[in-house]
């Protein structure tokens, strides 16, 4: 059996962890700068627009996980439902 995903899902959950990273980010008096540039990006235009699903751009794993470490959250915090 073969499980199916819609794309309107896929696209949903991205938003949900975009808007999760943006919430912590927020709580720990980070701008998207700060993390951008914490993350080793020289621009904020990932964390912009991977908060915000522009353009289909999202965080990958290795974001998240530098995300987590940099903020001091569980990368856990990402994916639970607000």
């Amino acid at each position: 059996m073969k499980f199916e995903f819609s794309s309107e899902e896929l696209e949903d959950i991205h938003r949900k962890i975009g808007s999760a990273v943006k919430k912590h980010r927020e709580r720990k008096g980070f701008t998207q700068l700060d993390l951008s540039l914490e993350m080793g990006n020289k621009s904020v235009s990932l964390v912009s627009a991977a908060e915000l699903y522009t353009n289909k751009k999202r965080f990958n794993i290795g974001h998240l996980y530098k995300i987590s470490k940099i903020l001091n959250v569980p990368m856990a915090s990402f994916f639970e439902e607000t």
